[in-house]
């Protein structure tokens, strides 16, 4: 089984805001795999599925983006999931809109929904996926709480779809893979 959690922040008012992709992203994975996210259980809306014959727990923690680790450590404690079993989706302020950039270990980077979980969960050995919503124009608290612009969405509707693929191809073939085939840009057509 594996855990895919989306960070973000509940609530209406954050919806469709810059740091909500990760809540995005698990959307578009619970429609794929007919997962209803309908259910509040380990501090999050949660949503079990199937992902190409793999067995997978939606979680959208319901805690703010700051204590997102509370959900994580619950839902992994119950299933009794190894980390290298989790996945983590998160926006980042150092990515150029609707980048990818996987990674099968490291750091917080300096997000505090990611510094949360490693906190919570005490490693770094789970992956992450991280996606681009532009470099803060002003001050970064206020910006990641921003809707995208018109033109940065044209490139965010197809990166959220692109995201929920890594995801599969991590779910399906590893991050090693997963990374190869989604961290450089897409073709350009």
């Amino acid at each position: 089984m594996k855990l895919i959690v989306g960070l973000g922040n509940p609530g209406p008012k954050y919806v469709g805001t810059r740091h909500n992709v990760g809540f995005d992203v698990v959307d578009v994975l619970a429609r794929r795999c007919g997962a209803a996210m309908t259910t509040e259980k380990f501090h999050a809306w949660f949503g079990r599925g199937d992902l190409h014959g793999e067995p997978v727990v939606l979680l959208k923690p319901t805690t703010m983006m700051n204590r997102s680790g509370q959900a994580v450590s619950a839902a992994g404690r119950f299933y009794r999931l190894e980390l290298t079993d989790l996945m983590v989706i998160v926006d980042d302020v150092a990515l150029p809109v609707g980048k990818l950039r996987m990674r099968a270990e490291g750091s917080s980077g300096g997000h505090n929904g990611l510094r949360n979980v490693i906190e919570r969960l005490g490693g770094e050995t789970w992956c992450r996926l991280r996606i681009g919503i532009g470099e803060p124009i002003g001050d970064p608290s206020a910006y990641v709480l921003h809707r995208f612009d018109p033109e940065e969405e044209k490139v965010m509707g197809p990166a959220r779809e692109r995201a929920a693929d890594a995801v599969e191809c991590w779910v399906r073939q590893g991050s090693d893979l997963a990374m190869t085939r989604f961290n450089p840009d897409p073709p350009q057509t």
